[in-house]
């Protein structure tokens, strides 16, 4: 339906930008129009001559939500090609299996319950600390009517804005799902993956997205999390450090004290799936500036793009130092961390900013990496927990270092909320992995693991005996 402004309505002043336009609209007294398409609004806004630019806007602004929605989908691509590519080839069926049930299991229950969970709005439980909503069929964010539910600084319908935090969703488990490859029961896992979305990540999600305690945290300078380096990554990094601690390492990963690299079968397909990660990022970060502000976004497009830039030749110049010859995993990784990085803040810090943020989140992570496996004897196939878990804290406390809005964030806010989470995340997923585990087990036996999961749990190799063959031989 095409609505706009008569010809003789007067114009808006030249001065007129978005964020003057609610001014505009109220002073015809008919604010309470803007939530409907109804004739009311429709003579209010030809009366008021200012419109036609905001439907501009909000159809703008919602376009740009479902593309970032879309995009985000695409991380989980990128997360499938990753993880297998840095895991043996006898394992690729398992793990592709275990990224197409995660982002179904986690759309499902974000649909079902997990959306009004994250953003409760009145319906706590226990005011700020737990809820439990319905399904989207009576969310909290008016579905479809709605012109634009939260303003011009948050321009999309509630359904617009479900299906954008629906992909997030799914990402923790994708996490976890890395840092266990290759020895965990399918089942186990897919019971695992189901409650750790559709409880743990919304819970923790709610303090702070959804109106709770972190977001009221010494008001509005206690805690600042952009896009979710703690509520996302942090939130899946260090659930995944649990899963791994009581799963225990892959059979031969340590032998007589010492490590024994267990290599991937593909590093030309986990280079894929970091640039389809990469790709994904600017609907992750950009997405959640909420509209199409140009300005915030500009600027997230920007800080995204040089943190994860510099993060990657950050690890390629430490891993270059160290082993004396350029490592592609390191670089991987670097990009990763950089992203991650740059999550919590991409929208209040400046492009240098983005840059020193990023690379010392590539020097955190090589650094990271190395202690947990050579030293904490921490096996983690793809890094997902020095990537995600550490880097996602570094990322959070990089908001009180390199504001340059004036916020007053603080080092102390940032801690208390980047730690809660995490804590909250270490405890749900080291409780369930133990339940989990007294009641059907939680890992293959060795010779499952000996054959490979592809066989052992799905009877359906990824490759041909002979593919697989010289893929072992050229990992070795």
């Amino acid at each position: 339906m095409e609505i706009l402004a008569q010809e003789s309505a007067p114009s808006p002043p030249p001065s007129t930008n978005i964020g003057d336009l609610g001014p505009l609209l109220e002073k015809n007294e008919k604010e309470e129009a803007v939530n409907e398409y109804g004739p009311a609004f429709v003579e209010m806004v030809q009366e008021s001559g200012v419109y036609a630019p905001a439907f501009d806007f909000f159809t703008t602004s919602m376009l740009w939500t479902v593309i970032a929605a879309a995009l985000v989908f695409i991380m989980h691509l990128g997360f499938a090609c990753l993880e297998s590519g840095l895991c043996q080839a006898k394992n690729t069926v398992n793990i592709l299996f275990k990224n197409v049930f995660i982002i179904s299991i986690g759309v499902l229950t974000y649909a079902l319950w997990g959306f009004n969970t994250h953003y409760p709005g009145d319906s706590w439980i226990i005011g700020g600390w737990l809820a439990l909503g319905g399904s989207i069929g009576d969310l909290n964010a008016d579905g479809g009517s709605t012109f634009s539910y939260g303003g011009l600084d948050l321009a999309m319908t509630g359904y617009g804005d479900f299906i954008f935090q629906s992909m997030f969703a799914a990402t923790a488990a994708t996490i976890v799902s890395g840092a266990v490859a290759e020895r965990i029961k399918l089942g186990t896992f897919m019971i695992y993956a189901t409650i750790l979305v559709g409880f743990g990540y919304t819970i923790a999600g709610s303090w702070h997205w959804g109106g709770g305690w972190l977001a009221g945290l010494n008001g509005d300078a206690g805690f600042k999390d952009f896009a979710g380096s703690t509520v996302v990554h942090a939130f899946g990094g260090f659930a995944a450090l649990a899963a791994v601690i009581v799963l225990g390492p892959r059979s031969g990963k340590y032998v007589n004290g010492k490590v024994k690299p267990i290599l991937g079968h593909s590093m030309p397909l986990a280079t894929i799936g970091v640039f389809l990660l990469f790709l994904g990022w600017f609907g992750f970060n950009g997405g959640s500036v909420l509209s199409a502000n140009p300005g915030p976004l500009g600027l997230v497009f920007t800080t995204t793009t040089l943190a994860a830039c510099a993060g990657a030749i950050a690890a390629i110049s430490v891993a270059w130092i160290k082993f004396g010859k350029p490592d592609l995993s390191m670089a991987l990784n670097g990009v990763l961390a950089g992203l991650v990085g740059i999550t919590a803040n991409a929208d209040i810090v400046s492009p240098i900013g983005a840059i020193g943020i990023g690379a010392i989140a590539g020097v955190i992570m090589f650094v990271s990496v190395i202690i947990f496996d050579s030293v904490l004897k921490i096996d983690d196939p793809v890094g997902a927990i020095s990537v995600h878990g550490i880097c996602g804290i570094w990322g959070t406390l990089a908001c009180a270092l390199f504001d340059t809005t004036g916020s007053g964030y603080t080092i102390g806010g940032q801690l208390i909320g980047c730690l809660s989470v995490c804590a909250f995340a270490f405890i749900f997923s080291f409780a369930l992995c133990h339940i989990l585990k007294a009641i059907g087990g939680i890992r293959v036996s060795e010779e499952e693991e000996k054959l490979g999961l592809d066989v052992s749990e799905h009877g359906q190799p990824a490759y041909s005996p002979a593919d697989s063959l010289g893929s072992e031989s050229m990992a070795m």
